[in-house]
């Protein structure tokens, strides 16, 4: 099976839908570390209030995902 998309670059839109198909690789890969890896690489301190804001913060960012159907996994393989 193939698929053939055709941008017309002198047209702004366009050009920007181009450019997001180049770099959805690296937003999948991006949005995957975030998911899986994000948390591990703060360093939480001793005020349970900023800890707790730092895990709400990765659970929204979750939550968007689930919500636009974007299961990270599914695009990294």
């Amino acid at each position: 099976m193939k698929a053939t998309i055709k941008f017309d670059l002198s047209n702004e839109d366009e050009r920007m839908a181009h450019l997001r198909c180049l770099k959805s690789t690296e937003m999948a890969l991006i949005l995957w570390e975030i998911d899986h890896n994000f948390y591990r690489h703060l360093e939480f301190d001793g005020d349970s209030a900023y800890n707790q804001g730092v895990l709400d913060t990765i659970e929204r960012i979750r939550n968007h995902l689930e919500e636009d159907g974007i299961i990270i996994d599914n695009l990294i393989n």
